[in-house]
């Protein structure tokens, strides 16, 4: 068992991965939806208006977020906007039309506010933009930070 286990967290990076971009493509097929009329279009069919309150807001947010996390650029900081995107859908939509998500149709904002979330705390696993530039940028750190210290021992020597 404790290698399944071992091999199970040395997977963990790129099953979290993986994970952020389905979610993330799921989202922003519904923003797509809404704003372009694609795949079905907003509510099963159309588009919605340009500029209303809330769904044409969070039809933008779901899909510039959901692409942000699919590529993993800036997925904490986009996670944690979508995620508060669902939480208020959910609260201010589905909340009062009944208790449960099942009741109220909130199942989707529910699930997505709460994946959304755990990409918040879990940051965006394995094949993200942001680990290639930021194995880039902590490279170029590390050679200036190894550049000052040589430039400072050949002075004092």
């Amino acid at each position: 068992m404790n290698s399944l286990s071992a091999k199970l967290n040395q997977s963990q990076p790129y099953a979290l991965g993986l994970f952020r971009i389905v979610i993330g493509l799921l989202f922003a097929c519904h923003g797509a939806a809404s704003l372009f009329g694609v795949l079905g279009g907003a509510h099963g069919g159309g588009t919605i208006e340009a500029g209303t309150w809330p769904g044409w807001y969070a039809a933008v947010i779901q899909l510039v977020g959901g692409s942000l996390v699919v590529l993993g650029v800036g997925t904490r900081s986009a996670a944690f906007i979508c995620s508060g995107s669902m939480a208020y859908a959910y609260f201010k939509v589905h909340q009062p039309e009944g208790l449960f998500p099942l009741e109220n149709s909130g199942e989707a904002s529910a699930f997505f506010c709460w994946a959304f979330l755990l990409l918040v705390f879990t940051g965006p696993g394995a094949f993200a933009l942001d680990r290639l530039f930021g194995a880039r940028s902590e490279g170029r750190i590390a050679q200036q930070k190894n550049d000052g210290e040589h430039g400072r021992t050949a002075a004092t020597a």
